[in-house]
C-alpha cells in the first residue's frame, strides 16, 4: 500500500514521529480531560544500537512529562527494548526506566504481544513487581490462558492491568476466535478484577462490551478511583468518551508515535479495512 495512502491514516492515529509531537498531542489531550500513555512504534528489535536509542528517548518522554507537567505515563513493549536479545537486556533496561519513573512519580506499563512471549513477558513483570510498585501488565481476553494468568499473579494489592482483546493472529489451539466467546472472556476477567479489588484499565472500542462494563461496575458498586477506560488515539468514541466523562470515570488515551507509523498503520488497517474509508471520508467532509 502506498505510503501517501497510508500518511492520511496515519495523520490521525499516529501523534508524529518525535518527542515534541506527541507531547503537544498529550497536553491537547490533557486539556481535553484525558489522561494518557504513550508508546514508541516499533518491535522486535535485535540491533543494540537501535535498542539504546530507543531506551535513551523513553528516558527523554519521562523527563519532558515531568517538566512540562503532563499527565501521562509510558506503555512499552519487551522487544522493542531486548527482549529478542535475551532476557537480562530487556530486565536491565526496564529496570533502569523504572527507576527514572519511580524519580519522576511515573508509572510503566508492560504491554503484551504475541503469545510466543506471553510467558517471558510474565516472568519479567512478576521479577519487577518484586521490586517496584509503579509497574503493570497486560491481559489479551482472546488468549485461553489469560484468565488462568490474571489468577496467578500472587500479589493482587499492587497488580494494575489493561484488559484488552488481543490483536495478534494466534491459533485456534490457544485463542478464541468467536465474537461472542472473546468478549465472556473478557467479562469473566473484568468480573474477576472487581470481585478482587484490582485495578483495570478497560481497553476497548467494542461499545456492545462497554455497556456490558458499566452493568458490572454498577452490579459491584465500584468506584472510580479501582479503574479507568481506555482508548487509541484517533479512534471515534465521542459519545462514550462523554458518557464516561459525565460519570466522572478516568479515560486514559494510548497515544502511538514514531517513525515506524507505516508498519502500525499497515496492521490497523489489516485489523479493520474499514477505518482506511472512514479516515478518507472524513478528509473529504473536511
Amino acid at each position: 500500500m502506498p505510503k501517501s495512502l497510508v500518511r492520511i491514516f496515519a495523520k490521525q492515529y499516529v501523534a508524529g514521529e518525535n518527542v515534541n509531537d506527541v507531547l503537544e498531542v498529550v497536553s491537547s489531550l490533557n486539556k481535553e480531560g484525558f489522561k494518557t500513555t504513550v508508546d514508541i512504534l516499533g518491535e522486535h528489535f535485535t540491533d543494540e544500537n537501535e535498542i539504546n536509542e530507543i531506551v535513551a528517548e523513553y528516558n527523554e518522554l519521562y523527563k519532558e512529562i515531568h517538566n512540562r507537567n503532563l499527565d501521562s505515563n509510558i506503555s512499552i513493549k519487551p522487544t522493542h527494548i531486548g527482549l529478542d536479545i535475551s532476557y537480562v537486556t530487556v530486565l536491565l533496561n526496564f529496570t533502569s526506566l523504572l527507576d527514572l519513573a519511580k524519580k519522576y512519580n511515573n508509572f510503566l506499563r508492560i504491554d503484551m504481544e504475541s503469545s510466543s512471549i506471553t510467558d517471558d513477558t510474565l516472568k519479567l513483570y512478576r521479577k519487577l513487581i518484586s521490586i517496584y510498585d509503579n509497574v503493570g501488565i497486560v491481559f489479551q481476553s482472546y488468549l485461553h490462558r489469560s484468565y488462568d494468568d490474571l489468577k496467578n499473579i500472587k500479589n493482587k494489592s499492587t497488580l494494575n492491568f489493561r484488559l484488552c482483546k488481543g490483536i495478534y493472529k494466534e491459533s485456534g489451539n490457544i485463542a478464541f476466535s468467536n465474537y461472542h466467546d472473546i468478549n465472556n472472556n473478557y467479562l469473566k476477567m473484568l468480573e474477576y478484577a472487581f470481585e478482587n479489588d484490582i485495578y483495570v484499565g478497560i481497553a476497548t472500542h467494542d461499545t456492545n462490551l462497554i455497556d456490558k462494563c458499566y452493568e458490572l461496575i454498577n452490579k459491584y458498586n465500584v468506584t472510580s478511583d479501582k479503574f479507568e477506560f481506555q482508548v487509541l488515539y484517533g479512534v471515534p468514541m465521542d459519545n462514550y468518551l462523554n458518557k464516561h466523562k459525565q460519570n466522572n470515570y478516568t479515560v486514559r488515551v494510548y497515544v502511538p508515535y514514531g517513525k515506524q507509523w507505516y508498519e502500525y498503520s499497515i496492521r490497523r488497517i489489516k485489523e479493520n479495512p474499514n477505518i482506511l474509508i472512514y479516515v478518507v471520508k472524513n478528509l473529504f467532509k473536511r
